[in-house]
């Protein structure tokens, strides 16, 4: 299977917003180091389920590779393209072909605008349809989602979160994309709706031949949607490899200790976290998790862990994990 995107050291550093004391004292802002050289490659027709806590860079991820936040440096290629290189035009052309589902339906929706409008305006914007037409693929994208034609003059705050969602999919989808990265796309929603919207989202996929990158923190849902897991933990890659592989036999500490937390489930040795997630504008030196690995040596605390290949198409990055490869 060919990659549709490949990411490469990709970087994201910002300066958060000053407070009036520290501008007054002329002190310089400590950047967030947000995403820190992240490496990985969505192939044509599968979904990448990326996990990890709050916090840890998910979803700005997903909005650096489509240049929704600006990447600090490194690499993302699209189809062969370049996406960091190109002008305005040109980006506007491309994100026809790529698309976001946004975690809050409560407020990524303009509650001003009909759903007719909402989902309206992309076609508008890069001129795909107009007049009966336009009316025509919004009755029919709507009715791919599971609404009614009726729905179309109605307003946001009419609807139900599940609903609302359902908006937010066809929103995305209604410039036919090749790639839609799905941000927490259930995470907001009653627990009695997430499998409906799930379970939408894998036939829209079927359907339409989409690729995803499904970002949640949620371990029973990225191992019920994906084909493979990245685990990222504080704007680093530590895992990587087919969800089944990742999920029921991890190699990380961190992984495990995810895993651990499942009720129920998660390895065989349970490993617990130490400690609060540490702040990304102070990371620890070496590796980023030593301070809450129970197995942390000095290496790990003053050397960054490469990235190990494993058996099955499988990544880890950690000094002493796995002991031996499987």
């Amino acid at each position: 299977m060919t990659a549709l995107l490949r990411v490469e050291n990709l970087v994201k550093h910002y300066a958060p917003g000053q407070g009036l004391l520290s501008r007054l004292l002329g002190q310089k802002p400590r950047m967030v180091q947000a995403l820190n050289g992240v490496s990985l490659e969505i192939r044509a027709g599968e979904t990448l389920g990326l996990i990890g806590e709050s916090g840890c860079g998910k979803s700005t991820f997903g909005r650096a590779i489509l240049r929704l936040h600006e990447p600090t440096s490194g690499s993302v290629r699209f189809g062969g393209t370049d996406v960091l290189a190109l002008d305005p035009a040109a980006l506007k052309a491309m994100r026809r072909r790529m698309q976001i589902i946004f975690q809050n339906p409560y407020a990524s929706l303009n509650p001003r605008k009909t759903v007719a409008q909402i989902l309206a305006q992309p076609l508008r914007l890069h001129g795909l349809a107009s007049g009966a037409e336009l009316q025509e693929r919004v009755r029919a994208m709507l009715a791919h989602v599971g609404l009614r034609p009726s729905h179309a003059e109605r307003y946001p705050h009419q609807f139900s979160g599940g609903q609302r969602q359902r908006i937010g999919i066809a929103r995305a989808l209604i410039l036919n994309p090749e790639f839609v990265v799905c941000d927490e796309p259930v995470s907001a929603l009653d627990v009695s709706i997430q499998a409906q919207i799930i379970e939408l989202l894998a036939r829209l996929k079927r359907e339409l031949g989409l690729t995803y990158l499904f970002i949640s923190h949620d371990i029973a849902v990225i191992g019920y949607v994906s084909d493979r897991v990245a685990v990222m933990y504080l704007g680093e890659i530590v895992e990587t490899g087919p969800a089944r592989a990742v999920l029921h036999a991890p190699q990380h500490p961190y992984t495990k200790a995810l895993m651990s937390a499942v009720p129920g489930g998660g390895a065989e040795d349970r490993v617990r976290l130490l400690g609060d997630l540490p702040s990304p504008m102070d990371p620890p030196p070496g590796c980023r998790f030593h301070t809450r690995c129970g197995f942390a040596t000095d290496l790990c605390r003053s050397t960054v862990p490469p990235q190990r290949a494993l058996q099955g198409e499988r990544m880890v990055a950690c000094h002493h994990f796995p002991e031996t490869p499987p």
